[in-house]
């Protein structure tokens, strides 16, 4: 293989990582949305959309694959082969979450806790992949390390939100056995939905984090 047509690859791997994010933030949007609006159509659209981010990632990881066989990487593109291979898998997870919400919509008949906006909590987190990823392009070390600090806010977000579940549980007076176990299923899913979005934000950390090691030989942010 060519060098030019090498670096040809390269370029069209980066392109090929950027449109699977798109994919996956639109899952993740809609996932978001159906869960807002009881909307299970829509949460059926997400769950049977699992396959296409599934097949993008084979379809990438093989695109490394060959990358890594076909030629014997200088240091720099050895880091954005192996970065990558690493990003294209937090993207397959974050699918795996908007997925989650997805199945969460079709057990959800009313929202018990108003005062906890997983609608916002959702945007943070799609505004950090959508960060994450500009960094990844634009190869932006010190975008990915302000982002690694805006995972904290995420972090408070979460924290916030259940403690509101758990004072709305100590001050609810439940009457009968059939409404302990309604408000519980209701606390299992908000709780489960949190713990979620909280998840997608770590990924977005770890595309921060894998882009900088990337671009810096620089490992601070992996953990």
């Amino acid at each position: 293989m060519a060098r030019k047509s090498y670096q040809e690859k390269l370029r069209e791997l980066r392109e090929d990582v950027l449109y699977m994010s798109e994919v996956v933030m639109e899952r993740l949007r809609m996932g978001l949305s159906a869960l807002e609006q009881k909307d299970v159509e829509l949460a059926d659209e997400v769950m049977e959309g699992d396959s296409e981010v599934n097949e993008l990632y084979l379809e990438l990881e093989q695109e490394c694959i060959e990358l890594l066989a076909l030629q014997q990487p200088v240091a720099s593109d050895l880091r954005f082969i192996a970065s990558t291979f690493k990003i294209i898998t937090d993207l397959e997870r974050i699918g795996d979450l908007a997925v989650n919400l997805g199945e969460y919509t079709h057990e959800a008949e009313h929202d018990r806790f108003p005062d906890v906006d997983v609608q916002a909590m959702g945007e943070l987190t799609l505004e950090m992949i959508e960060d994450a990823m500009l960094a990844y392009d634009e190869e932006d070390t010190d975008a990915c390390r302000e982002l690694a600090e805006r995972d904290d806010d995420v972090d408070h977000f979460a924290e916030r939100a259940s403690g509101i579940v758990v004072r709305d549980l100590i001050e609810r007076e439940l009457d009968t056995p059939d409404e302990v176990e309604r408000i519980l299923q209701d606390v299992s899913r908000l709780l489960l939905t949190i713990r979620d979005l909280e998840r997608v934000g770590d990924h977005a950390v770890n595309i921060a984090a894998r882009t900088l090691y990337m671009v810096e030989n620089d490992d601070e942010l992996i953990y």
